[in-house]
């Protein structure tokens, strides 16, 4: 999966929506939705950090490396 896909997009945007619901339907505090904000927007960055480091070692043309 590239990070400027349409697919990428999709999932960032589900991955946002479940964790900012999870956390804004289960808070009682009063600054909720800003902490579900905070918390929705921290899966993304975390995802696109996650996908970054996959596709950078997906595309090494490099074998495998042998330490024996």
């Amino acid at each position: 999966m590239k990070i400027k896909s349409v697919k990428f997009l999709a999932a960032l945007i589900i991955t946002f929506v479940i964790v900012f619901l999870m956390n804004y339907i289960g808070n009682t505090q009063p600054d909720k939705l800003q902490s579900a904000i905070l918390n929705g927007l921290g899966g993304m960055v975390g995802l696109t950090i996650g996908m970054i480091i996959y596709n950078r070692s997906k595309n090494d043309k490099s074998g495998p490396q042998h330490f024996d």
